[in-house]
């Protein structure tokens, strides 16, 4: 941070520098056309994920936007957020006591409101009688991101069962056993499709003799982690052009929410 303006709730600390700046720094601190601080980019990407504020309306006294955006855009294309959920991802799990990679994940879906910017991709959700995007999730027991994609809004929850299913065991080395599911993916495609993937897909039901609300086992982790993104006003709706964009920025958040749980522990 700048010693010339005063810190914004964003900031990253300095024990969370430390965790992200080797996954961040794709050129040398001293390279020749660096204009800004790097860690100063850094907080000026948490600033808009948590802000939810417009590129163009970043305050001043952080870099110029344009400056963020375009090293923003260089370390989403590098893939430094999903190796640094990944590697934070293990280093929690071993301080809670657990194997590095989960046996067990929980799936689930959420539907993002569309904007002006991410309407052309847009699909309407019938069940929730909303129009966007629709973000598939699967997160370990502990509620730590292991893949994620998005897609319309329209797109079928049963019909992205393999690729999520694909995505989780290229993510844990194949080390997933079991997935927690909703009603929503009932049906033997769904669990054929996680088979092929070495997943067997167990649907966690309803009580029939429910009233009001219900805690479901294994799968409120899910839920609680769309909790933990949603604090991100950048992810309260889809504002981003691009399904790429918005796999990205969600990524950027997960990470945040890592690093912070770390550097808090620690």
């Amino acid at each position: 941070m700048s010693p010339a303006r005063k810190p914004y709730p964003s900031d990253v600390s300095d024990e969370e520098w430390a965790l992200v700046a080797p996954y961040l720094t794709l050129l040398r601190e001293d390279a020749g056309q660096r204009a800004h601080a790097l860690r100063e980019v850094f907080n000026g990407l948490r600033y808009v994920v948590r802000s939810g504020c417009s590129w163009r309306l970043m305050p001043h006294d952080l870099p110029p936007w344009f400056a963020v955006y375009q090293q923003a855009q260089r370390w989403l294309s590098a893939g430094c957020f999903e190796q640094l959920a990944e590697d934070l991802r293990a280093v929690l799990r071993m301080a809670a006591g657990r194997a590095p990679e989960p046996s067990a994940a929980v799936l689930d879906s959420r539907t993002l409101r569309s904007t002006p910017e991410s309407g052309e991709r847009a699909g309407y959700d019938g069940a929730k009688r909303k129009k966007g995007s629709k973000l598939h999730m699967a997160v370990d027991t502990l509620g730590h991101l292991l893949a994620l994609h998005v897609t319309p809004a329209d797109a079928n929850d049963r019909a992205q069962v393999g690729r999520l299913a694909k995505a989780v065991q290229a993510a844990t080395g194949e080390s997933v056993e079991v997935a927690f599911v909703d009603q929503g993916y009932t049906g033997e495609k769904p669990a054929a499709a996680a088979r092929e993937h070495g997943i067997a897909l167990e649907v966690v039901k309803l009580s029939e003799a429910k009233r009001g609300f219900v805690l479901l086992p294994r799968r409120w982790v899910v839920e609680r982690f769309f909790a933990w993104i949603s604090r991100n006003r950048r992810l309260w709706k889809d504002p981003e052009a691009t399904l790429a964009s918005a796999k990205a920025f969600l990524y950027a958040a997960a990470v945040m929410i890592l690093v912070r749980r770390i550097a808090r522990s620690a």
